[in-house]
């Protein structure tokens, strides 16, 4: 009865056209981070924090909440139509997306992908609002040595990304280990592979990383190409709605995948950019059929991963609400809002604050909602960005990625990292 009192008043709350206008305003926001390659929402948050400072708590995290969910919505329209990511966790979209969008059929992608995600952000949502209170034990009971054990499992799945090839996919995850191992150790403090670069010491941005493997080959073959995007110009609009229908006709694996979005993404260290490859995996060893089309277009694929990436937002809010302790760097933010608005982080929060813990996952769902109502009405103009002569694009597609490289840390080095 608590928690229907709780869920009662947060609903009230967010019902009042003062904390719809802030998600609103916070989904426009997200979506335009979203959109640009390299402008995620942790970049959007650090800009917003300053201004929550004298709000109150509800429309602080209205316009949070919405600048969240938004995000992982939009990040799916560059990595759909150019190849290119538009945050970490839009990388394995691009797989079937990309040549989705070369076959003609970009709208129906991007109306799969947007309803995938306003799925996975009510499933998130539902699973936050159950869980918060029966599954704090099993969140303590994960250590180091289970972290550990989880970071291999997701190594050794990339082999089964590789098909019949798996030895190129374990050499893969190796070689992302090496690029991980850059930088200084934050628990001895030693250097590792900086060779006396200052630049070095904070370690190689996986935003740059994705941009230089995902973005500029992809551009140069466009250019290369000297034509368009689709391959097939008439047949590129017109079929959101049947990009909606294989969403509902695929629900079992809209629920499987949003499902290992919410458990992922609630085990801190793991959410961000593992979640989308997680469902990928999943999905190719799963659905029937999939390892002879998953890469060559399959639908299937594209909408596993929107609807787990968008689902990881109400787990990664498990340990950070729960316990204070943020899977990623955007909950690291949101901690930080809460903190700001003088809340108890963990149990506290949980016992007598309740509504302020069930407004931030319903705020989730409006997000969801506004965001995915927005992408889908522009869906008929963005899938005709695939129609147009890639001479217009490509100059504009370099600016914006050296761009979204370079604001990672503002050096030099960004933009040499990016092209190496």
């Amino acid at each position: 009865m608590e928690i229907l009192s709780a869920l009662s008043d947060a609903l009230s709350n967010l019902f009042q056209l003062q904390h719809l206008s802030l998600i609103f305003f916070g989904v426009c926001l997200g979506l335009l981070f979203g959109v640009l390659p390299g402008l995620s929402s942790i970049t959007g948050l650090a800009i917003l924090l300053p201004f929550t400072f004298g709000m109150e708590t509800t429309p602080a995290l209205a316009l949070m909440i919405g600048l969240m969910a938004a995000t992982n919505t939009s990040d799916t329209l560059p990595a759909v139509i150019f190849g290119i990511p538009g945050t970490t966790t839009s990388q394995a979209t691009i797989l079937d997306g990309h040549p989705l969008a070369r076959q003609g059929q970009a709208a129906r992608a991007l109306g799969a992908a947007y309803t995938a995600s306003l799925m996975g952000g009510i499933f998130g949502a539902i699973a936050l609002t159950a869980s918060l209170h029966i599954l704090s034990p099993f969140i303590l009971a994960f250590g180091s040595p289970e972290l550990f054990m989880l970071g291999l499992l997701g190594i050794s799945m990339t082999g089964s990304l590789s098909g019949n090839q798996p030895v190129k996919g374990i050499a893969a995850g190796c070689l992302g280990l090496l690029i991980g191992a850059v930088g200084l150790n934050l628990l001895t403090g030693h250097e590792r592979w900086t060779f006396g670069s200052l630049y070095l010491f904070d370690g190689v941005s996986l935003v740059i990383v994705a941009l230089g493997m995902f973005g500029f080959p992809e551009i140069v073959d466009l250019a290369i190409s000297g034509t368009h995007i689709s391959q097939n110009v008439r047949g590129a609009q017109g079929s959101v709605l049947e990009g909606i229908r294989d969403t509902f006709r695929h629900w079992f694996l809209v629920l499987r995948t949003a499902m290992l979005g919410t458990i992922v993404g609630a085990l801190p260290g793991l959410s961000g950019p593992v979640v989308d490859w997680f469902a990928y995996s999943h999905a190719m060893a799963t659905e029937k059929g999939a390892r002879q089309t998953f890469g060559k277009g399959d639908i299937r694929g594209v909408i596993g991963v929107d609807a787990a990436s968008n689902a990881k937002q109400g787990g990664g809010l498990i340990p950070t609400l729960a316990f204070g302790i943020p899977g990623t760097t955007a909950n690291a933010l949101v901690l930080g809002i809460l903190i700001m608005q003088g809340l108890p982080i963990g149990p506290q929060m949980l016992a007598h604050h309740a509504d302020v813990t069930l407004t931030l996952a319903w705020g989730l769902v409006f997000a969801s909602v506004f965001a995915t109502g927005i992408m889908l009405c522009l869906v008929p103009a963005t899938a005709r960005i695939a129609t147009l002569p890639i001479h217009l694009l490509v100059p504009i597609l370099i600016v914006i990625i050296s761009f979204a490289a370079y604001q990672s840390t503002s050096d030099f080095g960004d933009l040499i990292t990016l092209l190496l």
